[in-house]
């Protein structure tokens, strides 16, 4: 089997995407992060100590797609379109979502797949002094599209 990320000799090496054509991509992930009952009723009224935990934690998961590249060391930079973080309480605690989409020859998975890693962790910093508890994961990928330019 060949992997797309090493070359002849075994090297780590980025994919040659220069052939493929530029097409529509849609990449949506999802994560959880479980904290206790109190923290949870904090969060959904803006008590914590920190403030606004979901507006801080919407603004990271952006900024973090956009910084994919910097941070995946064999991901391509990508013009994205645009890159959507939401949150969704649970009885355990706060599904996050991203949507990324881009016009580009690869596709936008990794983006997505950041922005809801650090949108957990921003949550996770802004609620850590009241709860040392909590668990992130799992995060995971639920779909990946494209679409042939018109």
């Amino acid at each position: 089997m060949r992997l797309s990320h090493l070359d002849s000799s075994g090297r780590a090496r980025m994919v040659d995407v220069g052939g493929k054509p530029a097409m529509q991509r849609v990449a949506e992930a999802h994560g959880f992060i479980r904290m206790a009952p109190a923290t949870l009723r904090l969060l959904r009224r803006k008590g914590l100590p920190k403030g606004d935990a979901l507006a801080v934690a919407r603004i990271a998961g952006i900024q973090a797609a956009k910084e994919t590249a910097h941070l995946i060391p064999l991901c391509h930079t990508l013009p994205l379109d645009t890159v959507r973080v939401e949150f969704e309480f649970a009885a355990r605690g706060v599904e996050i979502r991203a949507e990324a989409r881009t016009t580009a020859k690869t596709g936008v998975e990794m983006e997505a797949l950041t922005a809801v890693s650090v949108a957990a962790l921003a949550l996770y910093d802004m609620a850590k002094a009241v709860d040392k508890k909590m668990v992130i994961g799992p995060i995971r990928l639920v779909r990946k599209t494209k679409t042939s330019l018109p």
